[in-house]
């Protein structure tokens, strides 16, 4: 009896240790990361092949994908290329893709209290704007605000900046007295209960991309491979998509 509750177990164990050595772990900022984890369940679902995904700041993921990572995504084009800058002989800059771009939106109050209906509202007096000042969205209120002439008045309208989105919607969340948020409009699907959302009109829109790139040092080069295949394939768009990328 004994000895068929270790065989068991070791079954059970080496089953576990062989799906650790097969997974795919890609790593990136908390951005993209919904449809990145939708993708992966799907992609897991259709070949077996185990996908992980972890996202948020890069200094809570960046040690394991120096060892582990398989493959890195970025929430800007930019962003990618400074990690790369950063982390000399992580990336395999030849296998690097863009996925889908995102436009740019004003997120305000849910129900919209202070009724913004366009970038030259955020110029007004006594509004308060949060900036995540990096996270794919480094001066991206500025671009924005250059087109109308604005760039001063809604500067001064900035209540806060912040380094990362993560410390942005915690800020969102416990401080009320910010009125708006110029960012991605895909955070307003992560954000619906707390977030109405000013689609800017297309003459003012600006996107931003969302690349992909192999490492280096992946341990399942191959199978890293399909799943950036898959993340470009018709299924892929699609979840991308539904999250809020064009």
């Amino acid at each position: 009896m004994k000895f068929w509750i270790i065989a068991i177990i070791f079954s059970h164990t080496a089953v576990s240790f062989a799906q650790s050595k097969d997974t795919v772990y890609v790593f990136g900022p908390g951005g993209p990361l919904a449809p990145m984890q939708e993708c992966a369940e799907a992609f897991t679902k259709a070949t077996g092949i185990p996908v992980r995904v972890t996202g948020g700041p890069e200094a809570t993921w960046l040690s394991q994908a120096q060892t582990d990572g398989d493959i890195i995504y970025g929430g800007a084009e930019y962003m990618l290329t400074q990690f790369g800058q950063n982390h000399p002989g992580i990336i395999d800059a030849a296998s690097r893709v863009e996925l889908y771009p995102r436009r740019a939106a004003i997120l305000v109050r849910p129900g919209n209290p202070k009724r913004i209906t366009r970038l030259k509202d955020l110029a007004a007096p006594g509004i308060k704007i949060l900036d995540v000042n990096g996270a794919g969205q480094l001066g991206l209120w500025e671009d924005l605000a250059g087109k109308e002439n604005l760039i001063s008045t809604v500067q001064k309208n900035i209540a806060r900046s912040f380094v990362n989105t993560a410390l942005g919607i915690n800020a969102w969340k416990t401080d009320p007295a910010y009125d708006a948020w110029i960012t991605y409009a895909s955070w307003h699907y992560r954000l619906s209960d707390v977030t109405g959302i000013v689609e800017l009109p297309i003459t003012l829109r600006l996107y931003r991309g969302t690349p992909a790139v192999l490492t280096l040092h992946g341990r399942h080069h191959s199978e890293a491979g399909r799943f950036l295949s898959y993340l470009k394939s018709a299924e892929g768009h699609s979840i991308f998509k539904k999250w809020g990328w064009e």
